[in-house]
């Protein structure tokens, strides 16, 4: 037994140092390690901060109860970040701990979004019991609602079944929020490519590659993506009266002639650019044209926070930089392109369309 494993350790390591000679001698490369540096001689625009001070109504610090908001601040100054919206307020002691930290130390600097269970959809007081939450919770100081991408995707009733985006037992929620008015910032979905073939031809692929876990492609498992679009744009059309900010711009920023025709149909909702800014980077020309047009319906997100991915945000949004990285291969392997995008359309995409949907926020902070 042993000479047999140690005749198998002896072939491994020979067939692996053979097969990476041969990958040496031969020239092969796996995509993630090609990384060229371009000879292109370019305008280079290095952006620390912003422009103007702005508001990211899509951050997530999941650690808010704890957390040190003082570095966070000295951090936020640092980008010209003036408000932080964390959409991962939950809700119960984890929301009132939250909300007690960002009072006792900087009370004009952040704003919080409840979140709902929607897994107890068949609890008998579940009505009741949500409407509550969020009642109260904006009676303490909440902004919003935030619907992650678990509603439609992967929730499920007390009888195993998905819960749909529209789920009719769902609707008095987005009521009570119009009547609050408070936006409802729902991601909803993925990009559509998770649902196709994982073969060459998908522009995602290195991403399910690395990410297997994203891929959505097993209808067992998973409704279609035109399934969670048609169900989240029919609370869109069936609450005119409560403002929804799609998130991610809907998934649509590889298709602006549809979003257009979205945000045509649908007045009461808005959209912004976390996690998506890649997709506008890529169309420079039809980019900017579309922030031009839709200034008043476009939000500043970001989405997960790291300080230098700002950087690349700024130099899209405010520069004519060409043809420079994104800052993650998965989501990019093309070059960006500055939008060189005039002041108006920065300030609405910064921070004027936001103090519209959040009266709250504490308005001379954006004097500067």
């Amino acid at each position: 037994m042993i000479k047999t494993v140690l005749f198998i350790l002896i072939i491994t390591v020979l067939i692996h140092f053979s097969i990476s000679y041969l990958q040496t001698k031969n020239n092969v490369m796996d995509i993630e390690k090609y990384s060229p540096i371009s000879t292109l001689n370019v305008k280079e625009t290095l952006l620390r901060k912003s422009k103007y001070p702005f508001i990211d109504v899509h951050n997530h610090q999941f650690d808010m109860p704890i957390k040190n908001l003082d570095n966070l601040v000295f951090e936020m100054d640092s980008l010209n970040m003036a408000f932080m919206v964390n959409l991962s307020g939950f809700r119960g002691l984890y929301l009132k701990k939250s909300l007690d930290n960002i009072n006792e130390t900087a009370p004009t600097r952040f704003g919080l979004f409840v979140n709902i269970d929607f897994e107890k959809i068949d609890e008998p007081d579940f009505k009741s019991n949500t409407l509550k939450i969020i009642r109260d919770a904006v009676n303490d100081g909440v902004i919003g609602l935030k619907v992650y991408k678990s509603l439609g995707l992967t929730d499920k009733d007390s009888n195993g079944n998905r819960i749909s985006v529209n789920d009719p037992r769902l609707d008095p929620i987005w009521d009570l929020c119009g009547k609050l008015n408070i936006p409802v910032l729902i991601h909803t979905g993925e990009p559509e490519p998770f649902w196709l073939d994982k073969n060459k031809y998908n522009e995602r692929w290195l991403e399910l590659r690395q990410k297997p876990g994203r891929y959505r492609g097993d209808s067992t498992k998973f409704p279609t993506f035109k399934t969670l679009m048609h169900e989240q744009h029919d609370i869109f059309r069936k609450n005119p009266e409560t403002i929804f900010i799609n998130a991610h711009m809907g998934w649509m920023a590889n298709d602006l002639n549809a979003l257009s025709d979205h945000l045509d149909e649908h007045k009461n909702v808005m959209t912004e650019i976390g996690a998506v800014l890649a997709e506008l980077g890529r169309q420079p020309n039809r980019a900017r044209e579309f922030l031009i047009k839709y200034k008043n319906r476009i939000l500043f997100g970001k989405d997960s926070y790291n300080i230098s991915e700002y950087f690349t945000y700024f130099r899209v949004l405010e520069t004519d930089d060409e043809y420079f990285d994104y800052y993650r291969k998965r989501h990019a392997h093309w070059k960006m392109y500055g939008l060189s995008l005039p002041d108006s359309v920065l300030k609405s995409l910064y921070y004027e369309n936001a103090l519209k949907l959040f009266p709250s926020i504490n308005k001379n902070l954006f004097l500067k």
